[in-house]
């Protein structure tokens, strides 16, 4: 089986507005949401075996803030630059090389493709917008990457940091 864990960055900030969208980095509430939503996962027993995120700097700080909470090594992300505004087939092509070994997998990217990525996964699950620092949770009877587009998902949560 395998389980993804698809993650919009956290809040950033606009307040330099000579920064590129690529070079924006996390506003404070985005560096208090991210390891929060990583705690949650922490105490729902998640393991997550890679992290994936786009190369944009807030979507690197947010997948460095779940390292931390659960103490893995930032050396061993794997930096996407295709993650950056990345459409919903890109995501797809993105889980389809993922080393089998995985099987719990955090893809951290940006919207709109995630909010397209995730209407698409799961017959009958449907959310309007995932808002920073969401997090929604499929997972897949399969035992290759590559087979995850084609899968009977199943939903398992959705969570963000305004939700109690």
């Amino acid at each position: 089986m395998k389980t993804l864990l698809i993650i919009r960055h956290a809040k950033s900030s606009w307040a330099d507005h000579s920064q590129s969208d690529f070079e924006r980095p996390l506003n404070e509430r985005g560096n208090k949401d991210a390891p929060k939503m990583a705690a949650r996962l922490v105490s729902k027993k998640i393991q997550i075996d890679a992290f994936i995120s786009s190369t944009a700097l807030r979507a690197k700080q947010t997948c460095e803030h779940f390292c931390t909470v659960y103490c893995a090594d930032v050396d061993q992300i794997q930096w996407m630059d295709a993650l950056y505004h990345a459409s919903a087939d890109t995501i797809h092509q993105v889980l389809a090389q993922i080393n089998d070994k995985y099987q719990t997998v955090a893809v951290f990217c940006h919207n709109p493709g995630i909010t397209d990525f995730v209407n698409d996964l799961v017959e009958g699950v449907f959310i309007d917008d995932v808002p920073t620092c969401g997090i929604f949770a499929a997972s897949a009877e399969i035992e290759n990457w590559s087979d995850f587009l084609n899968a009977k998902k199943r939903f398992l949560f959705f969570d963000f940091p305004k939700q109690a």
